[in-house]
């Protein structure tokens, strides 16, 4: 190969890799805010969390509503029974996207996952009665 071939991919790659290492995948700080074990506030831990991952990317906000939900507001949320079953986790499709012991894992390949504290955490909520504080 031409030596100024070989001087340009470097020069790529090296760019490349700077720019790929200055990039912050955490959400602006979301993955590092955690969810307390008990008393599950909807508003101030599970809202920021679903505002970041899930409505941000196009798919349940209140416009695409895709598959037929929306985590815009508490609500949305908990409008259909057998998405969130208040006081039953187990019987939740959410919690079951969530864990990806469900028909449809969410997020989809490719979309930041849920760290294991915000899944808890939703799992929590769900359990003490996804009560809307």
């Amino acid at each position: 190969m031409n030596k100024n071939i070989i001087n340009i991919l470097l020069s790529f790659s090296f760019i490349f890799i700077v720019l790929l290492s200055a990039c912050d995948d955490t959400l602006t700080g979301i993955d590092s805010i955690l969810i307390p074990t008990t008393d599950i506030s909807y508003n101030k831990h599970l809202q920021p969390v679903f505002n970041a991952k899930c409505t941000n990317s196009g798919c349940h906000d209140d416009a695409s509503r895709s598959g037929g939900l929306s985590l815009t507001s508490h609500t949305n949320t908990t409008l259909d029974f057998l998405v969130v079953a208040p006081g039953l986790p187990q019987n939740s499709k959410l919690i079951w996207a969530i864990e990806g012991t469900g028909v449809n894992i969410m997020p989809p390949f490719g979309y930041p996952a849920l760290t294991k504290n915000q899944i808890e955490g939703i799992k929590t909520w769900v359990k003490e009665g996804a009560k809307n504080n």
